[in-house]
């Protein structure tokens, strides 16, 4: 009976103890939310393996270890991750960068080294929040997606210039870089100086509206 489940909601409970690798039986769900809850160890590789999965939600747990390799190898769709407010660290395994991701959030971790693999010119994205991590890239040298809505970047370690190609991005709705190493002018144009100065304080030598002239 359970092998034709389409969507498992269990969120907002105390349940704890590890995700059981052998969830990936469920060959047909689509929608796995595990949010709010206490549930402890890795995340597990085999959630790569089911086919139909189209988003998975379980932020908001107390989970280690960091994003499995065989997230580089999903058999069927490229599902939306949010992972955020966990207790994840490591790296980012490269194999990510092959995948259009409609939404990833990854906030309130530990991760470290390159985050940059999720985005390129290519790409569909809409959302992104890498926040409260230590990321570590140049964001002068990054290609972003024209679709992209949400970009959080905010309380990492991120270094550069912020890129011109930024002022392109129409649909940005919710931007954030306070919080790291960033220096040079705010470009002028797009939806830019439209964002709160907060969206940009805390950083090594920002300077130009919305903040304090060069």
């Amino acid at each position: 009976m359970l092998k034709s489940l389409n969507l498992l909601f269990i969120k907002h409970t105390n349940i704890s103890g590890p995700i059981p690798d052998n969830i990936s039986d469920l060959k047909n769900l689509t929608f796995l939310d595990l949010s709010y809850n206490q549930l402890t160890g890795p995340i597990p590789g085999s959630l790569s393996q089911m086919p139909k999965l189209e988003a998975i939600e379980i932020h908001d747990n107390k989970l280690t270890g960091s994003i499995p390799n065989s997230f580089g190898s999903f058999v069927g769709n490229v599902p939306e991750l949010d992972l955020s407010n966990n207790q994840l660290s490591g790296k980012i395994p490269e194999s990510l960068s092959k995948y259009d991701f409609n939404a990833v959030f990854l906030s309130g971790n530990s991760f470290t080294g390159d985050g940059s693999m999720f985005f390129g010119r290519n790409k569909t994205t809409r959302q992104l929040d890498l926040s409260r991590n230590m990321f570590q890239f140049d964001l002068s040298k990054i290609e972003f997606a024209r679709s992209i809505l949400t970009l959080d970047l905010s309380q990492n370690r991120i270094f550069g210039k912020i890129p011109r190609v930024l002022t392109t991005l129409r649909s940005l709705e919710r931007f954030n870089v306070s919080y790291n190493s960033l220096c040079g002018k705010i470009p002028s144009g797009g939806r830019l100086q439209t964002f709160e100065p907060s969206a940009y304080s805390h950083n090594l030598c920002l300077c130009g509206t919305p903040l304090k002239a060069c």
